[in-house]
C-alpha cells in the first residue's frame, strides 16, 4: 500500500525523511513583534532567537490552514496521514480535521487519518515512525484479521497494536482454545466493515454485525467500513419537523427533532429498557410511514434476560419488521462492544442517505459502551485520565454522536437517542457529563418519580431539547406549542419551591397560591407526565392535557403566554370542574 505522511513543523523530521517524498512538513507560522516567519526549511533558528531576544513582547504562533492540508493530501497515495502536535497546545488538529473533512468531500474514495499526538516535536515523530512500520509491514490500523483453527473454525480479529515483530490482536469470538500452535492467520487487508442491502430491515444481528437471527447470511449490496465518513459542516441540513413519541413529557416539553442527537441520562435499574421500547414501538414522523422509516436499535452490554426482552417485545408489538437490531450481550467480548455503535450508525447511515429513510437509532447503554472502551484502553497500556477512561473518550464519543444528522440534497436523516445509566445517578460522571457536551439537550429520570410510581419518570427542570425551538409551532406542531411548553416548565418550577418550603413549615401552614400550586403539581405529575406504558398520545393530545392542567390556575399566573393564545386555548375551570377534575 502507498502512504503519505504530514506532520506539521513542530515535530521532528528524521534525516532519512527529508528527502522523501512519502514525507512532507507542514509549517506553522510565527509572529515576533508583528513579523510573521514561516516555519519551513529556511527557518533561521538563531535569528528568530535572536528577534524574540530583541521584542518586549510574547511570540505567537499560527498553525498551518485547513487549505495547506488539502493541498498535502493531493497525491497519490491509497493512506494518507497527518500528524499535529498537541490538541491542546494549538489548533493543528483541528485545522487539520477541517482539511480533511473538505478533502473527502471532494474525493470521498480516500483514506486519511488524523493524529492528535498529544504531545509534541519527538512525540509526533514516534507517531510518524510507527505509522511508517505499520504500512512497511503491510499492516494498517484496525485491520481485520481472519483466525483458522485446527478444527476448521473461522475467527476475526482487529489489530490493535504493533510491538516490535509481534502483533496484537484482539478476537471477536473469544481466545478460547486459540494458541500458536493450532491457529494461522491472515490479514484481510481491510478494516471492520458492515454487509447492507435494503433486506437488513427486520433483521437482529450480534454486536459485530453478523446475522443471530437464524435467517441466513446477508448477501450485501455492498460493504462499508463502519467507521464512517464524518458529515462536512458545510453539507448539514439544520434539523427541522419533529419525531412523535407517543410521549407528553417528551412530546411537549423536550421534543425530539429530526436529526437530533438527545440521550436520556437514566440510573441503573430504572425503567430505561421499557421506555426505548416504548419510543421504538410508537415513535412517528410526519410525512413518513414504514416505508420510509424505520429504528435501528443496539443494546450493549445486555443480560440474556434484557436481550430476549428487546426481541419479544418488537415481535409482539408488530414492528420488527421496520427494526434492525444489534444485540451485544454481557458475556460477549469487550472488543465487540466497541464495534456495535459503529455497526448500527452505518447501518443507519445507509438506509437515511442512499435508500432515503428516515431512521431514529436508539443505543443502550453507552455508559456499558464507554466501560468497554476503558478496559480495551487499559489493556493497551494507554495512560487513564478520569475515572481510568481513555483521555479521548470525549473525541471517541463525539465520532459516534455527530454521526446524527441531515445532509443537503438527501431526504433521509438520522436521529440518535442514546441511553446511558450514571452511576451512582452522579450527572457529573464522565460519561453523561461529555455527553452532554456533544449531544443538543438531554432527557433525565428521576428515581424518586420512579418510586413514586410515575413512569416515565422524566424529571423536567433539568432535561431540555436545544433544537425544540426550531421544530415546534406553526407548521409542525401547533401555534400555541413554545408558550404552553414554558409555561409548564415556570409553573412547575413554582411546585418544587413550593414543596421545599412545605418541608420547612408543613403543608398547613402554606399560602392559598402555593396550595394551589401544589395542587397543580400533583395533577402535572399524574396526569401529565405519567401514562401508561402502552399509551401512544397525539401531540394534539398532549398539548390540549397541558392546557387542561394550566386550567387549574388563574389567567393572572400565566404569565410565560401571549394574550392572544391565552384567549384562543385557556379555559379556566369552575369549583364544580376541578373537584371533578381530583375525582
Amino acid at each position: 500500500m502507498s502512504y503519505k505522511i504530514a506532520i506539521d513543523s513542530c515535530g521532528e523530521l528524521l534525516d532519512e525523511w527529508k528527502n522523501d517524498g512519502r514525507i512532507e512538513s507542514i509549517p506553522l507560522t510565527l509572529t515576533v513583534g508583528g513579523e510573521n516567519i514561516i516555519d519551513d526549511e529556511n527557518f533561521d533558528q538563531k535569528d528568530f532567537l535572536k528577534k524574540v531576544a530583541a521584542c518586549p513582547e510574547c511570540p505567537k504562533s499560527a498553525c498551518p490552514s485547513p487549505e495547506r492540508y488539502m493541498k498535502a493530501h493531493e497525491c497519490d497515495a491509497e493512506h494518507i496521514y497527518a500528524v499535529t502536535l498537541s490538541a491542546e497546545l494549538s489548533g493543528s488538529y483541528n485545522s487539520a480535521i477541517l482539511g480533511k473533512n473538505l478533502f473527502l468531500e471532494e474525493q470521498p474514495e480516500k483514506k486519511v487519518h488524523v493524529f492528535n499526538s498529544k504531545s509534541a516535536s519527538g512525540g509526533q515523530s514516534l507517531i510518524a515512525m510507527k505509522i511508517v512500520e505499520c504500512e512497511e509491514k503491510g499492516l494498517s490500523f484496525e485491520e481485520v484479521v481472519d483466525i483458522r483453527l485446527e478444527t476448521g473454525e473461522v475467527r476475526q480479529g482487529r489489530v490493535v497494536q504493533i510491538d516490535g515483530k509481534r502483533i496484537v490482536v484482539q478476537v471477536f469470538e473469544g481466545t478460547r482454545n486459540i494458541s500458536l500452535d493450532n491457529t494461522r492467520t491472515r490479514l484481510t487487508g481491510r478494516p471492520m466493515e458492515m454487509p447492507l442491502s435494503p433486506e437488513i430491515l427486520g433483521r437482529v444481528f450480534d454486536g459485530a454485525g453478523r446475522p443471530i437471527d437464524g435467517l441466513g447470511e446477508i448477501f450485501p449490496e455492498k460493504r462499508v467500513n463502519i467507521n464512517g465518513t464524518p458529515i462536512n459542516p458545510v453539507s448539514r441540513e439544520y434539523p427541522r419537523n419533529y419525531i412523535n413519541t407517543g410521549i407528553s413529557s417528551i412530546d411537549v416539553l423536550t421534543t425530539l427533532i429530526r436529526g437530533q442527537k438527545l440521550p436520556i441520562f437514566s440510573g441503573s435499574g430504572m425503567k430505561h429498557n421499557e421506555l426505548a421500547i416504548q419510543i421504538a414501538r410508537q415513535a412517528k414522523i410526519s410525512g413518513a410511514d414504514k416505508n420510509n422509516f424505520a429504528i435501528v436499535f443496539a443494546a450493549m452490554g445486555v443480560k440474556n434476560d434484557v436481550a430476549n426482552y428487546f426481541k419479544k417485545s418488537f415481535e409482539e408489538s408488530g414492528v420488527l419488521e421496520r427494526v434492525v437490531m444489534f444485540l451485544n450481550l454481557s458475556n460477549d467480548p469487550v472488543i465487540e462492544r466497541t464495534l456495535t455503535p459503529r455497526c448500527a450508525l452505518t447501518t443507519a447511515e445507509y438506509l437515511a442517505f442512499e435508500l432515503d429513510m428516515h431512521i431514529l437509532v436508539i443505543m443502550t447503554d453507552m455508559t456499558s459502551y464507554a466501560e468497554a472502551l476503558r478496559e480495551f484502553s487499559s489493556s493497551k497500556g494507554e495512560i487513564p485520565g478520569r475515572k481510568g477512561y481513555p483521555g479521548y473518550l470525549y473525541s471517541d464519543l463525539a465520532s459516534l454522536y455527530e454521526r446524527a444528522g441531515m445532509i443537503k440534497g438527501k431526504p433521509g436523516s438520522v436521529t440518535q437517542i442514546p441511553i446511558l445509566t450514571m452511576p451512582n445517578d452522579d450527572i457529573t460522571h464522565p460519561v453523561p457529563d461529555l455527553t452532554g457536551y456533544i449531544t443538543e439537550g438531554q432527557i433525565v429520570l428521576d428515581r424518586a418519580l420512579e418510586s413514586s410510581g410515575i413512569y416515565p419518570p422524566v424529571s423536567i427542570l433539568p432535561s431540555l431539547s436545544r433544537l425544540m425551538k426550531d421544530g415546534i409551532g406553526e407548521g409542525f406542531t401547533r401555534e400555541d406549542h413554545s408558550a404552553l411548553a414554558n409555561q409548564l416548565f415556570a409553573c412547575y418550577a413554582k411546585v418544587m419551591e413550593a414543596r421545599s418550603l412545605a418541608s420547612v413549615i408543613g403543608e398547613d401552614e402554606l399560602s392559598p397560591e402555593y396550595k394551589k400550586i401544589m395542587e397543580f403539581g400533583k395533577a402535572f405529575e399524574s396526569k401529565f407526565l405519567n401514562q401508561g406504558i402502552n399509551e401512544d398520545r397525539t401531540i394534539k393530545q398532549s398539548l390540549d392535557l397541558g392546557w387542561q392542567l394550566l386550567s387549574k390556575l388563574s389567567k393572572e399566573e400565566l404569565d410565560r403566554i401571549d394574550q392572544k393564545i391565552l384567549d384562543k386555548y385557556y379555559h379556566e375551570q369552575s369549583d364544580a370542574e376541578q373537584e371533578k377534575s381530583k375525582k
